[in-house]
């Protein structure tokens, strides 16, 4: 594995599937184990003495990760009223991206002024406190169904083949590469062919298939963060190498991104409980895609107002797709899908996460190579930011139209 093919490799697999009918559906149980997961491998990972001990350690703390993500959506959902929905799912959005606008700067900051390895330790610091508040604060536990078995094959088949998959993407253009995403594509057919025939399947295929809304909000949940979640990776790199900032101004000025989103999420996911939520996911990703276009004009001296005037757009963007389409995916099914339709946010987002730096990868890759980054490539760098940025809106567009024709709910 090259230096480029680490970048991706990150706690937040996307391996979110869990084994949630074997346990009847307890949700907080789940929820609590995931989070003591992930603070205990994000503290090895802080640990870690070697590169292979830190990509495994990462690896175990996306295990925690995913029950986290699995769960948290469907213990909001079934806790709160429908007409109430779409704010609270507005909230946790806010939250979470108001996270998202703290990472660059605090990471920024430990880094420059600690090390990484001090970046591992606040996570299992967090989690810690997490993992005290959520066993103080969740009194019930949602438990809908009967145990049932676990589907170790269909899990082993789908994270095999993603792994594959977007190993291949940061290998192209060898034959290796080809032979990768050859056998991911198999892999992740193999695994539909046979969750459609599995009794207890770990992603109930037949719900995808026939409830239009769902399947159609869940594409557009994937195409949007495989245009999107790239975007911070590139202008970090953009920042650094190419405008000579340290982590620390480079996290000030990212963090306008994300100040915006948390600001702009509580709002549409109040509006979206009133008003049309596809009208406001589609108006989402339009926005998106047209920050993204301008994306593709950056340079060497483009000004950093204009970068953070772009920044800001995507914010806005991001904050009005989100979680009215989350909102949609969630009332799409009944409540004894709740589980699955969270868990299949929960992994279309971090699938959706992983392509993104599968072609932000392949795209270094392309123009770059297989060499240390520094500020001496910063024009194959610019290059191969603008390939990302333009494929990414191109998918953006495919987005909004996914988004558009779902039609009414189910």
């Amino acid at each position: 594995m090259d230096s480029h093919s680490l970048y991706f490799i990150d706690s937040h697999f996307p391996g979110t599937f869990y084994p949630d009918s074997r346990y009847g559906r307890k949700k907080k149980k789940i929820f609590l184990t995931g989070v003591l997961i992930f603070t205990l491998f994000s503290l090895l990972s802080g640990l870690a003495q070697s590169g292979l001990s830190l990509i495994i350690y990462r690896f175990l703390a996306g295990t925690g990760s995913a029950m986290m993500f699995g769960t948290s959506i469907a213990i909001l959902t079934a806790s709160m009223p429908a007409h109430k929905r779409g704010q609270v799912l507005g909230i946790n959005t806010a939250v979470v991206y108001a996270s998202l606008a703290a990472g660059p700067l605090l990471g920024g900051l430990l880094t420059q002024y600690l090390d990484w390895q001090s970046i591992f330790f606040v996570s299992a610091g967090i989690g810690l406190i997490v993992y005290i508040g959520a066993w103080i604060a969740i009194k019930k536990e949602w438990k809908e169904e009967k145990k049932t078995s676990f589907d170790t094959i269909g899990a082993c088949l789908y994270a095999l083949g993603l792994l594959a998959l977007i190993y291949g993407f940061t290998e192209l253009p060898s034959t290796k590469s080809l032979l990768l995403i050859l056998t991911g594509i198999l892999l992740l057919t193999g695994f539909a062919y046979y969750e459609k025939r599995h009794t207890h399947p770990v992603f109930n295929i037949h719900l995808f298939l026939s409830n239009r809304v769902f399947k159609l909000s869940s594409i557009s949940a994937l195409i949007n963060y495989s245009a999107t979640s790239a975007i911070a990776f590139m202008l970090s790199l953009y920042l650094q190498y190419v405008r000579g900032l340290t982590p620390q101004d480079a996290g000030f000025i990212l963090i306008s991104q994300s100040v915006v989103q948390s600001v702009v999420s509580i709002v549409s996911g109040r509006l979206s409980d009133r008003f049309s939520p596809t009208l406001l996911a589609t108006s989402g990703m339009g926005i998106i895609a047209a920050g993204l276009v301008g994306l593709c004009f950056l340079h060497e001296n483009t000004s950093y107002i204009y970068l953070v005037g772009l920044l800001m757009i995507l914010g806005l963007g991001f904050g009005t797709f989100s979680f009215p389409n989350t909102n949609i995916i969630m009332s799409s099914v009944e409540k004894k899908d709740y589980s699955m339709a969270s868990a299949t946010t929960g992994t279309m987002r971090l699938t959706g996460q992983a392509f993104s730096m599968g072609l932000a990868i392949m795209a270094i890759s392309m123009y770059v190579g297989n060499i240390q980054l520094s500020p001496d490539a910063h024009t194959q760098l610019m290059s191969s930011m603008r390939l990302t940025f333009s494929i990414c809106s191109g998918l953006c567009l495919v987005g909004m139209y996914m988004s558009s024709v779902r039609g009414k709910k189910s």
